[in-house]
């Protein structure tokens, strides 16, 4: 064979092996999409499902407390000793609202360690002990759950594409995220912020589809709707801005508070009684039922659940909330976090941040009461996760206030800063120390 001749079928053939490989570089990027896209659906038709799900086990437990005032005694701390056995026996690590448990397992490179933090099984778990919890009037939210769900899934559907996990597990969050509250931008800075806490130019293209994804197929089941209304009023004059710094402040050192609170309950008690009743978690959960419990009579029956349907029907319709509801709803979120029935904090802090907003309005009795329990909210929950982008931004698309933009990123700003000074480490990030200790302990 002639030199050109070979010369020739050389070059055909490094063409044709040039083809193969960006064939089969442009399947595994098709895969891979694809992998998040399935996830993003399945993610957001789960938070879905959660979602009229919890609404109707917190209407049940309404519908008990309402006919007899002193159910929540016998129904609460049975309900959460219960929620704590199942999950000890048979769900383990599906405590808590699952966030700590996402972020660790997006550090952890062990598959076998990840899927014991985020699994099918946990996710079912989840689902079913977070609406026990409900049931039972534990004062907890579903959207901290879907999050873990979230994860969960997206982890199995990427068992094809292990390499990809930490990703996944991140997309999976911010779905969850922005499926149970209807905020696509908040699942977005949620998973940047908080659970990833770097901004990934490989993954953020497949964080929006996953997101969009999931935001698309809650649309679908449904429809469009915004969290807790409407929300057009905004400050007035020089005087109502004073709201800000004092509601940054306020709901800044209570979040820290809380935050405290329950990262040195999981980090075990210092004396010994306590560290003993620590020992036995289900006399321990059955006391924070009664705390719960207490609680909720108290506050005539409005600490339960969520608080959603209070902070709407005050931002909304202008139904005050109690003067105690604030401080109350902050106590009874404090027993159902640290009792260890599944169950997260982000609709209870928005509420807390509501009813401590509501109090501080008081002082300014020439502004509207929405605006300023807006900055509560935004102030006190930043206070508590420490992600002050987020927790505008999540206040923002909840209440589809652009008005309040700047007064919100001020109060969020100062909140963050107030927790700090009591609470050094975000509470998710604080808490999923824990879970890779014991994953490293045990590998």
């Amino acid at each position: 064979m002639s030199f050109p001749a070979r010369h020739s079928s050389l070059k055909e053939l490094l063409l044709s092996e040039r083809r193969r490989r960006m064939l089969r570089v442009a399947w595994a990027r098709g895969q891979r999409r694809a992998i998040f896209l399935l996830g993003g659906v399945a993610v957001g038709a789960a938070a879905v499902v959660l979602t009229l799900l919890a609404n109707e086990a917190q209407d049940a437990f309404n519908f008990l407390v309402t006919r007899w005032r002193y159910a929540s005694f016998i129904v609460t701390p049975l309900g959460f000793m219960l929620s704590v056995f199942l999950t000890n026996r048979f769900f383990r690590n599906s405590q808590g609202s699952g966030i700590p448990q996402a972020i660790a397992a997006r550090a952890l490179t062990d598959q076998r360690a990840r899927g014991r933090l985020v699994s099918i099984r946990i996710a079912i778990g989840k689902i079913l002990l977070t609406l026990l919890g409900l049931l039972c009037g534990g004062s907890v939210g579903r959207e901290g759950p879907t999050v873990q769900v979230g994860a969960s899934i997206m982890f199995a559907i990427g068992r094809m594409s292990p390499r990809q996990q930490p990703g996944l597990i991140l997309v999976g969050a911010a779905a969850g995220v922005a499926a149970a509250f209807n905020t696509p931008l908040a699942g977005i800075v949620f998973g940047i912020e908080e659970l990833s806490r770097s901004f990934e130019s490989r993954t953020s293209g497949l964080v929006i589809g996953g997101v969009i994804a999931a935001g698309l197929t809650s649309l679908a089941l449904v429809g469009n709707y915004t969290y807790f209304g409407v929300s057009t009023a905004m400050l007035r004059n020089g005087f109502d801005w004073l709201a800000v710094p004092l509601c940054g402040v306020v709901g800044g050192l209570a979040g820290g508070i809380f935050s405290r609170i329950v990262i040195e309950v999981a980090g075990g008690f210092r004396s010994g009684a306590a560290r003993a009743l620590k020992a036995r978690p289900l006399i321990f959960a059955m006391l924070c039922g009664v705390g719960v419990a207490c609680c909720g009579l108290l506050s005539g029956g409005t600490i339960y659940g969520t608080g959603y349907a209070q902070v709407k029907a005050a931002l909304v319709g202008g139904v005050p909330l109690p003067w105690s509801f604030g401080v109350l709803k902050l106590v009874a979120t404090i027993f159902s976090t640290i009792s260890g029935i599944p169950g997260g904090i982000f609709s209870p802090s928005l509420a807390v941040g509501a009813g401590l907003g509501a109090n501080l309005a008081s002082l300014f009795p020439s502004a509207p009461l929405g605006p300023i329990m807006l900055l509560g909210m935004v102030s006190y929950f930043a206070g508590v996760v420490q992600a002050p982008i987020t927790a505008f931004v999540i206040v923002i698309e909840m209440t589809d206030n652009n008005a309040m933009v700047i007064p919100l990123m001020a109060a969020a700003l100062i909140g963050y800063l107030a927790s700090r000074l009591i609470c050094p480490e975000g509470i998710y990030h604080a808490l999923s120390k824990g879970f890779l200790r014991a994953e490293t302990a045990s590998s």
